[in-house]
């Protein structure tokens, strides 16, 4: 039986199709809208069994839902594995496809995890939404409070919200009429961001206290709601890691091996990595770290205090210990017992 191998240049406006048996024989060049009937149709057009692939980006998550039924496998790829061989020879949509189903048929793409549901999706999309309103929130506080430093007034953002210091900072500053408007019209964007993100978190909050595996989180040393529901929600399912050293590489905390001929073997740290839910987990483990009288605090001074390990270091074993526990929390349903954590001392 032929298989077909299905790969698609995503674009908002269309989408370039390719399609190749699996033993290479190029069969199938396509164009058409990037609207789900449209691509359904091309689709069926293939017979089965057939196997659709396309790059992660800002469809793939509606793509994947919306078409997974009409196919026998679909792999939403990661683009960065492929930027090197598609950038080779000549370039443009309808060849990038070409090279894509090619990438699929010999087995070279990795894939890119994906929400099952709905609801899991706009948890996730929440969640982003939240974290991206902090991000602006951050960025227009420091250049608020750069436009003060620029003539001399050193203050923090959350210092220039109540009006009576306000006016005290502003009174400070040239008397020019044109930068009072100015730093007015950047501290109401400021206070905006600053109100949404307080409605996003109470939102969030609602949100995460609904999910049972959050609740169980929340009772480790330094996780919050927020942080307990961004690990949920970003990780979507534990059964996706086939260790935890795979969710250590994932989050980029964990480390991998480099060695070549006769040289010493070197390990370093990832380089790639899920950037959100690297800094949730070293956040985590400071936070678990200055509380104090917990396993995890206790880790920690040990191996700063008896091995020696740079703290840096040792907080990132903190936050491996931390991801290591929610993941089996979560695959085993139990809850936080401080007793289970393993002593550095075992």
């Amino acid at each position: 039986m032929t298989e077909y191998f299905i790969a698609l240049d995503v674009h908002c406006a269309f989408s370039e199709i390719a399609v190749v048996t699996g033993k290479g024989k190029f069969v199938r060049r396509d164009h058409c809208e990037t609207t789900i009937p449209a691509l359904v149709e091309r689709i069926r057009g293939v017979a089965r069994p057939r196997r659709l692939t396309f790059e992660e980006g800002p469809l793939a998550d509606w793509l994947a839902r919306s078409l997974r039924a009409h196919v026998n496998e679909l792999v939403v790829c990661e683009p960065r594995r492929n930027h090197w061989i598609a950038r080779d020879g000549d370039k443009d949509d309808a060849i990038d496809a070409g090279k894509l189903a090619d990438l699929f048929r010999g087995g070279y793409l990795k894939a890119v995890h994906q929400s099952e549901s709905l609801e899991r999706s706009l948890l996730k999309q929440q969640v982003s939404l939240y974290h991206d309103r902090v991000a602006e929130r951050v960025r227009q506080g420091n250049q608020l409070a750069a436009l003060f430093r620029r003539h001399g007034t050193f203050v923090r953002p959350l210092d220039l919200c109540g009006d009576d210091q306000w006016h005290f900072c502003v009174h400070r500053l040239p008397q020019v009429a044109s930068l009072r408007h100015g730093v007015e019209r950047v501290r109401q964007v400021y206070l905006l961001m600053l109100k949404q993100e307080d409605s996003l978190r109470e939102e969030l909050v609602g949100l995460a206290q609904n999910e049972e595996p959050v609740r169980r989180f929340v009772e480790l040393p330094g996780f919050s709601w927020i942080r307990g529901v961004t690990f949920y929600a970003y990780l979507d399912t534990p059964w996706r890691f086939r260790s935890k050293s795979a969710l250590w590489r994932y989050a980029g905390i964990g480390l991998e091996r480099r060695h070549s001929g006769q040289g010493p073997m070197r390990t370093r740290l990832c380089r790639q990595g899920h950037r959100r839910l690297k800094d949730l987990l070293l956040g985590a483990a400071k936070t678990a770290i200055s509380q104090n009288e917990n396993p995890f605090a206790d880790k920690y001074n040990f191996w700063t205090q008896e091995e020696g390990i740079p703290a840096p270091n040792a907080r990132r074993n903190v936050a491996r210990a931390l991801a290591a526990t929610l993941w089996s929390l979560w695959k085993t349903g139990q809850r936080y017992d401080p007793q289970r954590v393993i002593s550095p001392l075992r």
